[in-house]
C-alpha cells in the first residue's frame, strides 16, 4: 500500500457501502439506519490498478465532546489526520445540506487533498445536485453508485489527479502482497505440526455489553483507538487492531456485546451479533471478558460454551478488578466458580485485570500465548496407545448386553483444537461417561488444560461379515 484514504461524510450517505466496494468484501455493517458506523475501521482496498489503505469512519455530526456523537467525531477527525487523502461523500439524491457545508469547511482547514464524491448518482434528479455541489469549493464532484459499482473508473482517475501519478502509481516491486485478514482453512491448519511464533496471533475479545472490551484494547495500544463510554452497546462492528507484544505480532478483534438471543430484536443488533460470531470463528484464541462485579451471569456461561463448541482456545478475564475491595477472597471465589461452572474446559486460564489502570494485562497476554500453545499441541501415536492401554487397565470399558467393548487403537488426527480418533469395537454402545473419563485423563496426563478436546470413535471393518450379493 502506497497511500491511505479516509471516507468522510455525514451519516447515511453510503460510506460503509463504498468501503465494502473498495475492499472487495462485506467487512463493514451496512443498514438504512443513520449512524451505524461508530469506530474507524481500517482495510485494504483495490481500485482498478490502485492499491491503498482505506478507513471507514462515522458520520460527522455537530455535538459536544462529552456526548457519544462528539466522541465519534473525534475518531473521524483522527482518521482525517492519519490519511493522505479524503473522499468526501455527499448524497446526490438529497443534494448539498448545511451539514455538508460545515464538513467542507473542516476539510479545507485540514489542508489534505480532497475528492468530492456524489454517491447515489443513479437516482432521478441527481444532475441538479451535482451542479449544486460546486458551491462547496472542493472542485468537480465525481458521480458514483457505491451500491451498484457505477463510476469506479472516474473515481480512480479523480484519486490519481488529487495525489499525482508519482504518489498514486509508484513503481511496482516484486514483494508479494499478503492479506492478513484471510483465515486459513482447517486443512491448512491441520498440516502445521510445529508451533510457529512468526505468524500473527488472532485474538477475539468477547463478552456482554459494557464489560470493558474496548477499554481493554485501548489500554494495550496506549491510545483511544476504539470508542468507549458509559453507554452499553457502543461497539457495533468487529474492529481489528494490530501491535507487537514481546516480539509476537498480535491481531486483536474488538466485538459487539452479546446479549441473550431473546433480547436481540433490532435488525442492526442482529447484524452486530453476526459479525461478532464471525470474529469468534476466525480467531484462534478468544478472551471472554467478565465484569468482576457481576461475573458468571447466564449469558457469560453461554458465551463461554459457544466459544468451546466452536473449538477456539478460551481465556477468562475478570475486568474492572480495580473496583474490588477484598481481592484475595474474591479471587478465590471466582476460581472456584470457574472450575465448577465450566467443566467442559477444565483447567481454563482465568486472570483478573483492569482495563482502566492496566494491571494484569501482561499476565493476560501470557495466558493467551500459553493457551495457544496447548491448542496447537500434537501427541505422538505411540504415546497415545500406551496411555490408552493403561487407562483401560485402570478402568475398563463397561460390558453392554454381556459383551465387553474393546478400544483397540488411538491417534491424533488434528490440532487446533486437539482431536483424537479411537478404533472401537462397538462405538454406539460406549457411554458418554467413559468419553469424559478419557478426556479428563488426556488433560491431566498430557498437560492439555483449558482447551476443547474432541474424541470420536471409528468402528473397524469386520472381515467375517457377509459381503453384498453381486447382481
Amino acid at each position: 500500500m502506497t497511500f491511505s484514504v479516509a471516507i468522510i461524510g455525514r451519516p447515511n450517505v453510503g460510506k460503509s457501502t463504498l468501503f465494502n466496494r473498495l475492499a472487495g468484501r462485506k467487512l463493514a455493517l451496512v443498514d438504512d439506519t443513520p449512524g451505524v458506523t461508530r469506530d474507524r475501521r481500517p482495510g485494504e482496498a483495490r481500485l482498478v490498478d490502485l492499491k491503498f489503505g482505506i478507513i471507514d469512519t462515522a458520520g460527522l455530526e455537530e455535538s459536544g465532546p462529552d456526548t457519544l456523537e462528539g466522541r465519534m467525531r473525534a475518531q473521524t477527525e483522527a482518521a482525517i489526520d492519519e490519511a493522505d487523502l479524503a473522499l468526501f461523500l455527499i448524497d446526490a439524491k438529497m443534494g448539498v445540506t448545511p451539514a455538508d457545508e460545515t464538513l467542507a469547511t473542516i476539510l479545507r482547514k485540514r489542508g489534505k487533498p480532497v475528492v468530492l464524491v456524489a454517491n447515489k448518482a443513479e437516482a432521478r434528479g441527481a444532475e441538479a445536485s451535482l451542479l449544486d455541489a460546486f458551491r462547496l469549493g472542493l472542485g468537480e464532484p465525481c458521480p458514483i453508485s457505491a451500491e451498484h459499482g457505477e463510476g469506479m473508473l472516474d473515481l480512480r482517475d479523480a484519486i490519481v489527479a488529487a495525489l499525482g501519478e508519482e504518489r498514486a502509481l509508484p513503481a511496482e516491486d516484486e514483494e508479494a502482497v499478503t492479506n492478513v485478514d484471510i483465515v486459513p482453512s482447517e486443512e491448512d491448519e491441520a498440516e502445521s505440526e510445529d508451533y510457529d511464533e512468526s505468524k500473527p496471533l488472532r485474538v477475539a475479545i468477547v463478552g456482554r455489553p459494557n464489560a470493558g472490551k474496548s477499554t481493554l484494547i485501548n489500554r494495550f495500544l496506549g491510545e483511544e483507538r476504539l470508542l468507549t463510554g458509559p453507554e452499553a452497546g457502543i461497539t457495533r462492528d468487529s474492529i481489528s487492531v494490530e501491535w507487537d507484544w514481546k516480539g509476537r505480532r498480535i491481531k486483536m478483534f474488538d466485538t459487539a456485546g452479546l446479549r441473550r438471543k431473546a433480547r436481540v430484536q433490532e435488525k442492526l443488533e442482529k447484524l452486530s451479533v453476526a459479525d461478532a460470531l464471525r470474529a469468534i470463528r476466525f480467531a484462534e484464541v478468544v478472551v471472554i471478558v467478565l465484569d468482576a462485579d457481576v461475573p458468571f451471569e447466564k449469558q457469560d456461561l453461554q458465551i463461554a460454551d459457544l466459544v468451546i463448541r466452536e473449538g477456539r482456545a478460551p481465556v477468562i478475564v475478570f475486568n474492572k478488578w480495580d473496583k474490588i475491595e477484598d481481592r484475595q477472597q474474591a479471587l478465590a471465589d471466582l476460581r472456584e466458580k470457574t472450575g465448577r461452572l465450566l467443566p467442559q474446559a477444565r483447567g481454563i486460564r482465568a486472570v483478573p485485570v483492569s482495563g482502566l489502570t492496566g494491571s494484569g494485562l501482561d499476565k493476560m497476554m501470557q495466558c493467551v500465548i500459553d493457551t495457544h500453545r496447548v491448542w496447537n499441541r500434537r501427541i505422538p501415536t505411540a504415546r497415545l496407545n500406551r496411555w490408552l492401554e493403561s487407562m483401560q487397565v485402570q478402568h475398563p470399558p463397561p460390558a453392554v448386553s454381556g459383551r465387553r467393548i474393546r478400544l483397540k487403537y488411538m491417534t491424533q488426527v488434528k490440532a487446533r483444537p486437539p482431536g483424537f480418533v479411537i478404533s472401537c469395537s462397538r462405538p454406539e454402545a460406549l457411554p458418554a461417561s467413559y468419553t469424559r473419563y478419557l478426556i479428563n485423563g488426556l488433560r491431566e496426563d498430557f498437560d492439555l488444560p483449558g482447551v476443547p478436546l474432541r474424541v470420536s470413535y471409528r468402528k473397524g471393518d469386520n472381515p467375517y461379515a457377509p459381503r453384498k450379493k453381486r447382481r
